[in-house]
């Protein structure tokens, strides 16, 4: 087989470069659903499969967050196939899922023959043009030979920068055309900034000047740090000048949520201390952030008494929703890595940094622990008293048991929380968990799921079956869609709109019931644990606290994959809690 070292003089087909691409940038899984357009992509495929897994996931959508996991646990780019038609558009939300969160992601999709491409042939659907504004980049491919430029070019486009994903459509003509192909071919991306932008040494000390004259510094982390394997350096700065720190819900393990300067998360339903941390500072310190509306809430409210230094590797991001003091468009890696050359602590922050741990003792997150059932939030952190020195890796599906993960799992390294933050897509968590475990087959793999969230992609249990992927899911079964029915409950009179999972029969239709007495239980749809077993899952369903912990033990331990239903009350809201558009002031805590 043809590599970058030793080149091919032999004439190869469209299909056969695409995968040979693969394998040159080290791609070892991808996640590839076949059709009439893709067929060639699968038939090469197996011709690279002693170097190349082919995991064929049982949903497109499930392929791409599969991916996702890949490049999000990982760091490398994640890669999925699938064909024209509804198999491209299956991708459509998975691609714009990577876009928001920034994750490297290149996405092949077959096409229909270019002669045809235009007269709505079957399966054809315009996936360049549908994708436009959700990826990085994208390429409809019409000639063989820019194949090799082209895969060369998206993985490049990919990883660089701020990541992103990057579609590449491919015409099944040009598939089975053949050139002979070079893969050391020069890139065609005018305007393309091939190297990061770095902060210059007088912004740098513009920074160390500013934090030395602070007097209530914070610092404000988010998934850019971890994008940018800068949270060795972060957590270097924080040692050498003493600040607080506060993550958003994408850097959560970028530094140790166990640590006495975290202030853990900050923004909508971040902790207490956080915002009043943030309300109060003179200096904000941001790093890899986009000043996202679920942090800021009222943006000309946010931080609005403090300097704000923001960097970040997009300059787009720069000025965008909060303007800076010191806006600096770097690699944060390097600029964290000349700062801490020679930043200073601040003079004195001793009454500050107290203040911080006082209002963390004083107003921590808490919950309902008489409740003589399974709550959610008391669920996850058993889960995290039981793993955390076991090195998991997290991901969740989308709503309340999302953030209470976020709350109560502490989380004390990067990449070993995966959540869909951006776009909120539900069904991300157990696709985004088997990508994981496909590259950490030993390690624990855990997906924090309601039921709602995990039936949107449960086809993938057959994957985990088929393919001997151990994932565990802990489902948190409130027959409800919690979030929603929050917002019901806080600000439309508790009026039920189509949010619970059940029958239309059952009192809790319309919101009539309690959710745990006899009925709600007689009820509960659909059966979990005999669903997981159809798929060949390990399974079982819990609803006694004292039951709990041996039950995610048996989860734990199981040769397989495991679905545990967690019978949960879907009374419980996610507190603290600062409404849309509102401010600090506005906080709801009980």
């Amino acid at each position: 087989m043809a590599t970058e070292a030793n080149p091919t003089t032999e004439l190869t087909s469209g299909a056969d470069i695409v995968v040979q691409s693969l394998v040159n940038h080290g791609v070892d899984t991808i996640f590839a659903y076949p059709g009439g357009c893709s067929m060639p992509l699968h038939q090469a495929l197996t011709r690279f499969k002693d170097t190349l897994r082919t995991i064929l996931p049982r949903h497109e959508q499930g392929g791409g967050f599969a991916a996702q996991g890949i490049a999000r646990s990982t760091g490398k780019v994640g890669v999925c196939m699938a064909t024209s038609g509804p198999g491209a558009t299956n991708l459509v939300t998975a691609l714009a899922d990577a876009k928001l969160d920034s994750v490297p992601l290149v996405a092949i999709t077959g096409q229909v023959t270019t002669k045809v491409i235009g007269s709505d042939a079957f399966q054809e659907t315009p996936i360049v043009e549908v994708c436009r504004g959700i990826t990085k980049h994208h390429y409809l491919v019409t000639d063989v030979n820019d194949v090799a430029r082209v895969m060369k070019e998206a993985f490049l486009v990919a990883s660089s920068g701020r990541p992103g994903p990057v579609l590449v459509d491919m015409p099944k003509d040009v598939l089975l055309d053949k050139c002979v192909p070079n893969y050391d071919v020069d890139i065609e991306l005018p305007g393309f900034q091939l190297n990061n932008p770095k902060a210059r040494p007088e912004q740098i000390k513009q920074i160390a000047a500013a934090i030395k004259r602070a007097k209530r510094p914070v610092i404000y982390a988010g998934g850019g740090v971890i994008t940018g394997e800068a949270s060795n350096e972060l957590r270097e700065l924080v040692k050498k000048t003493g600040i607080p720190i506060t993550m958003t819900v994408m850097g959560l393990g970028v530094y140790p949520g166990t640590d006495e300067l975290s202030l853990d998360m900050l923004g909508m339903h971040g902790s207490v201390y956080s915002n009043y941390a943030v309300d109060e500072a003179d200096l904000l310190i941001a790093l890899g952030v986009r000043f996202d509306d679920r942090v800021t809430g009222k943006v000309e409210e946010f931080c609005k008494h403090g300097k704000i230094i923001h960097i970040d590797i997009d300059a787009a991001e720069l000025n965008k929703n909060k303007p800076a003091h010191i806006p600096v468009c770097s690699d944060v890696k390097f600029a964290l890595t000349e700062l801490n050359k020679i930043v200073e602590a601040p003079e004195d922050i001793s009454d500050w940094v107290a203040k911080c741990k006082k209002w963390k003792k004083d107003e921590p997150f808490h919950y309902n622990q008489d409740y003589s059932g399974i709550t959610q939030q008391h669920a996850i952190h058993t889960l995290w008293k039981m793993t955390h020195q076991l090195d998991p890796v997290i991901t969740t599906g989308v709503g309340q048991h999302q953030m209470w993960a976020a709350q109560y799992y502490k989380f004390d390294k990067p990449r070993t929380w995966l959540s869909s933050s951006g776009l909120g897509t539900m069904g991300f968590g157990l696709p985004a968990a088997m990508g994981v475990q496909s590259q950490y087959p030993g390690r624990l793999v855990v997906d924090i799921d309601g039921d709602g969230s995990f039936l949107m992609n449960v086809q993938e249990l057959a994957t985990l079956s088929c393919e001997k992927l151990p994932v565990k899911v802990l489902l948190l079964n409130n027959q409800h869609l919690g979030m929603v029915v929050q917002w019901e409950d806080r600000f439309m009179q508790g009026n039920r709109a189509h949010t619970y999972l059940g029958p239309i029969d059952n009192p809790e239709w319309s919101g009539e019931g309690d959710g745990i007495g006899p009925m709600a239980q007689e009820h509960r749809f659909p059966n979990f644990v005999e669903i997981a077993k159809g798929f060949g899952c390990g399974s079982a369903y819990v609803e006694k606290k004292e039951d709990l912990e041996a039950a995610l033990q048996e989860m734990i331990d199981y040769d397989g994959p495991y679905v545990l239903d967690v019978a949960t009350p879907y009374q419980e809201h996610v507190l603290p809690m600062i409404p849309g558009g509102h401010t600090v002031k506005d906080m709801i805590k009980e």
